[in-house]
This record gives C-alpha cells, sequence and structure tokens, in this order.
C-alpha cells in the first residue's frame, strides 16, 4: 500500500513511529495529484510548495515531540473557505484572484494543528449545486466512472479522497453538499450540528444553514477531524460554547440498546432500486449489531425541499449582494456605477447562480415577503418538530437513503433544474432542523457506482452518530474499496 492510500490514523501512527516524514507522506500524496488529477479535475489549486514547507515545519515539530492528530497529514479545503495569501474562487470568476488577506478559523486550527494543505478543491459556484458542474474552472468527475458527476456542491473533495489525493478533506454542506458527494463517491462525510464547527471565513452562500464538515477514508478519521475543528469561536455568534466530546473515544459503543428510526417518507417512488437494496441491508446490518428498528413518520418531509429553495435562494440573495466589483473580485468597468455594478455581476455570476440571486430576490420582495420566506420559514419549525416528537419519543437516530440515485452522468441533469435539486430531497431535512447527519458507504448500484446509507441524529450528539456508523462499518468492506484509476 502507498502512503497516499493511508487514513488519517494510519499515517499519524507512522509519523509518530518515524516510518516516514510528513515530507515523504506529502509528496507520495502530491505525485498522486499530478498522476489522476488531470482526469479528475478535482482540485482548482495545488500548493505543492506550501504543502512542502507545511510538511518540513511538522516534521521539526514531530521531532520535538510536540504531536498533535492532524500534524504532518496532508488535507486539502473547498475553495470556499478563506486562506490567508492563497487564492479563494468559489469556483466563480467574480471571485478570480482573489487572496483573502485572513485564515478562516477552521483553515486556522488546521494550521495551529499542523496539517499540511495540498490544495483547494473544486465545486459548485459558490456552493450552489448537486454536482459539481455549475464551476467556473469546468466539472470534476467521479472517480469511479470519469463519465459521471461526484455530487455536489463539494464534488472537489468528495473526490480527492475517493481518489487518494488527500488523507482527508473538508467540505461545507448547506442542503447535502457534504452527503451526497461522499455518497456517490464513495467515502464518509459528515455534517456536524449546526452551531458545532465555526462558520468564520467560510463564504457565505444561506447563513442559516452552511456547516463545514469533513470527508474522509473512514469513521475515525472523521471523528478525528470533526474534533480537531469543532469548537467555540468569538468571530461566530452562532458557533456554539458548548464542550466538544471526544468523539474518537465513542467509537466502538457500538449501537446495541439503540432505537433507529425508519422513516417512511424516505422510502419512495423514484429510488433506485439497486440504491434502495443496498440502505435495506445495511438497515439490517444494523439490525444485527443489536439496534431496534421503529417505523416512523417525519409528515413534513414532503415540503422540504419547496422550504429549502426559499430560505436558502433568499439568504444567498442577501449573502451575494456584496460581490459588485467595488472592493475585490471582478471589475467591469462601465459608464457609471449602476452599469458597472450590472456589467460585473452579468460576467461574473454563473447561470445558477443568478437563478437563485432571481428566486431570492423575488422571495424576499415587497408583498411576497410573507407568503414565501416567511412562510417558509414556519414549515422549516415544523420540519424540526417531526424530528424531535420522534426523538422524544425514544428514537436515538434516524436512518434513511443519502441519495435517491448512484452517480448520474455529467449533464445529464443539467437543463433540467427541478432533477437537480430533487438531488438533494433526503439531506436537506436536517440542515433545515440543524441536526447532524453522517453518509457511509454501503453497496454499489447497478452501474458499479456507490450508494450511501445516512444516519441522522440529535443535536448535538455526533458521538452517538459516530459510533453507529462505525457500527456499520466495522461489519462491511465498502469502505475499503477504491476506484481504478
Amino acid at each position: 500500500m502507498e502512503p497516499y492510500q493511508w487514513t488519517i490514523h494510519e499515517a499519524r501512527r507512522r509519523l509518530d513511529n518515524k516510518d516516514i516524514s510528513s515530507v515523504e507522506l506529502t509528496r507520495s500524496v502530491l505525485a498522486r495529484v499530478k498522476a489522476v488529477d488531470g482526469a479528475v479535475k478535482a482540485f482548482n489549486l495545488v500548493t505543492d510548495d506550501r504543502a512542502l514547507a507545511d510538511a518540513a515545519d511538522a516534521d521539526r515539530a514531530i521531532a520535538r515531540g510536540e504531536t498533535g492528530v492532524l500534524t504532518g497529514i496532508p488535507i486539502a479545503l473547498k475553495d470556499n473557505m478563506d486562506t490567508a495569501g492563497i487564492e479563494t474562487t468559489c469556483s466563480s470568476r467574480i471571485l478570480a484572484g482573489y487572496k483573502p488577506p485572513f485564515d478562516g478559523t477552521v483553515p486556522a486550527r488546521l494550521k495551529a494543528g499542523g496539517a499540511v494543505l495540498v490544495g483547494k478543491t473544486n465545486l459548485d459556484e459558490f456552493a450552489m449545486g448537486s454536482s459539481t458542474e455549475n464551476s467556473a474552472t469546468g466539472a470534476t468527475r467521479n472517480p469511479w466512472n470519469l463519465e459521471r458527476a461526484p455530487g455536489g456542491s463539494s464534488g472537489g473533495s468528495a473526490a480527492a479522497v475517493a481518489a487518494d489525493m488527500c488523507l482527508g478533506s473538508l467540505g461545507s454542506d448547506t442542503g447535502g453538499s457534504i452527503r451526497q458527494p461522499a455518497a456517490l463517491c464513495g467515502v464518509v462525510g459528515l455534517k456536524p450540528t449546526y452551531g458545532r464547527v465555526s462558520r468564520y471565513g467560510l463564504v457565505a452562500f444561506a447563513s442559516s444553514l452552511d456547516q463545514i464538515g469533513p470527508f474522509t477514508k473512514d469513521v475515525r478519521d472523521s471523528a478525528l477531524l470533526l474534533e480537531a475543528i469543532s469548537g467555540a469561536d468569538p468571530l461566530d455568534s452562532t458557533c456554539s460554547t458548548r464542550p466538544v466530546d471526544d468523539y474518537a473515544a465513542a467509537l466502538e459503543r457500538g449501537v446495541k440498546g439503540l432505537t433507529i428510526g425508519v422513516p417512511r417518507e424516505y422510502f419512495i417512488k423514484g429510488t433506485d432500486p439497486s440504491v434502495e437494496k443496498a440502505v435495506q441491508a445495511s438497515i439490517r446490518v444494523l439490525e444485527g449489531q443489536g439496534a431496534t428498528l421503529r417505523e416512523i413518520s417525519l409528515p413534513h418531509t414532503a415540503y422540504a425541499v419547496a422550504c429549502y429553495y426559499l430560505v436558502a435562494t433568499a439568504e444567498a440573495s442577501s449573502n451575494l449582494g456584496r460581490y459588485d466589483g467595488v472592493r475585490y473580485g471582478l471589475r467591469e468597468e462601465a459608464g457609471d456605477l449602476l452599469e458597472m455594478y450590472m456589467a460585473t455581476r452579468e460576467a461574473g455570476f454563473g447561470t445558477e447562480v443568478k437563478r437563485r440571486i432571481m428566486l431570492g430576490t423575488y422571495a424576499l420582495s415587497a408583498g411576497y415577503y410573507d407568503a414565501y420566506y416567511r412562510k417558509a420559514q414556519q414549515v422549516r419549525t415544523l420540519i424540526l418538530r417531526d424530528f424531535t416528537k420522534a426523538f422524544d419519543a425514544g428514537v436515538d437516530l434516524v436512518v434513511t437513503p443519502t441519495s435517491p440515485t448512484g452517480a448520474f452522468r455529467i449533464g445529464e441533469k443539467a437543463d433540467d433544474p427541478l432533477q437537480m435539486y430533487l438531488s438533494d430531497i433526503f439531506t436537506i431535512s436536517a440542515n433545515l432542523a440543524g441536526l447532524p447527519g453522517i453518509s457511509v458507504p454501503c453497496g454499489f448500484d447497478d452501474n458499479g457506482c456507490p450508494v450511501g446509507l445516512q444516519l441522522i441524529g440529535r443535536a448535538w450528539d455526533e458521538s452517538t452518530l459516530l459510533a453507529a456508523a462505525r457500527a456499520h462499518e466495522a461489519q462491511t468492506s465498502f469502505h475499503t474499496r477504491r476506484p481504478d484509476l
């Protein structure tokens, strides 16, 4: 096995035992990027020199005995997280060449922990999409089948882990943008509870929904990476001050004695039969480990997609108003200020971003605010109450498919926004309710592409979520399989 194929915890052991240096490990990863990213196109930017400098610093820290969980570990970041002096574009023409003067909180925590930044990964522009096709830099391809999409919007981060171009990566999840690409690429993807991880320095899409989380090769790595990035942050008023659990210590608790809810609304017509077969088999794996299954109802699930695409687009319309050509990013010169605004935004934003800005602006406009945005927020409360009712009735976790299909062909849904939006039908509710969710590999569809099992937990109970995911992983081998590139 090559070093680039290791998990984070395996690399940690080998680095601490002096079996390999961080520089050697990083060179292995960078060579892998050079070998396969021309086909996959997971990265917007590879930071070769910075990575090797970080690795050399990590080796010196290890020699001094100053070792943390991530010291010397090659990690990739979604290109919507601010990194000081390193281009951060959100895969948009409007931010081409933009180099933030500061690190966001999560990149800063990785740097302080000795992690090695190998590059910034591709995404749907401003995280708006489910396929990583809506990118000014071009589409990322699924490592399992280069004719298919990796999911989105964090498709670059998911593909980079699946193709062994980093040992772990970070993405952001607004309506499923970590869990859905994790499922389609056959890796583990975790969306924490809203407020568990700071959003300071994450370029905003929908501020009440966005959350940063990890992509990893197994569940233990997710626990380690989540703990490293979690915790209070005075720079983010929505970030919780609750203590961070020792997630790795909880991994072997298993699921014996847990009650897992199986919501009837998530097993519906339109789900690929091979996906449902894999998910049902994995639910039985959890039952075989001692969990009790209980059919439940989450009745307002039917309204989740409509609710999300009002709340998210309204917040996006507000957040993206700052890109006007005045202070940073693209600027198209024109006759007067208004014309400059219009020319800059016309040239800088892609089709999907413009669509969502228009939808959101309409929903917030005079005469429509109460009918659309306010109503959507009320429905959002009902969706949260559905989960609360299930948890209060003794359910510990909810289990669902992550995505209704496996990876679809690039271009297959590009001209049908509604079908693309429905790709996130099973993930959106967790964001609206602010709950943690995880996707773990659970099989393959009839096209030979990965299938994901989603677990949704109580707010702030990532420990139980990770323990259940680990219990499934311990009885299956899907997470150990890698695409043949």
